[in-house]
């Protein structure tokens, strides 16, 4: 047991950099990363004797760390924020706001614009409801196919369209209040 927790401590060490890195890549909270880290070694710990050695530590943790990455993003989605609806749709499910359809200025080619653009969209997938954040980042940011997303996130492929639907629309209203309204 005490060469167990040993080991545990090195793997710690060792690899603790790595995991927050690849978590950080795959949510956009630092508190959440160093959360799944933590559970990720916390879990090798707890099922260290089940460890076979048929691959290095570092993969067999980079494994549970993907597998707790997955069980995150399922239990958000799964609890996802009030979102309301009649902002976009009304009863009917036709538009209410007819702005959200007309075209955009063209952006300037200057490196300061285009940085200033994709700020604004940073700011407003965050500003999107967790469940929608999860769905847009894993289609459009991660460029994971549809039924790998659905599957990840347990959720049929016509809930896939709908949710990217309205974030889209979510997005481009927030990018025209936060961007086009500055210029």
């Amino acid at each position: 047991m005490k060469q167990d927790n040993e080991e545990i401590n090195k793997w710690i060490e060792s690899y603790s950099g790595l995991l927050l890195n690849r978590a950080l890549s795959m949510v956009t909270d630092k508190n959440d990363a160093m959360d799944l880290v933590q559970e990720v070694f916390i879990s090798a710990s707890l099922s260290y004797h089940a460890f076979q050695r048929k691959s290095t530590p570092l993969t067999w943790l980079q494994n549970i760390l993907k597998n707790k990455i997955a069980d995150f993003y399922r239990d958000r989605y799964r609890k996802p924020e009030t979102v309301s609806i009649p902002d976009f749709f009304d009863s009917s499910g036709s538009w209410t706001d007819d702005s959200v359809l007309h075209e955009w200025p063209r952006i300037s080619n200057e490196p300061e614009g285009e940085n200033t653009i994709l700020d604004v969209l940073d700011k407003c997938i965050e500003r999107l409801p967790s469940q929608w954040q999860i769905t847009v980042k894993r289609y459009y940011i991660d460029q994971k196919k549809a039924d790998e997303v659905c599957h990840e996130l347990d959720i049929a492929a016509t809930n896939l369209w709908k949710i990217l639907q309205r974030s889209r629309m979510q997005l481009r209203k927030c990018i025209e209040l936060n961007w086009f309204d500055k210029l």
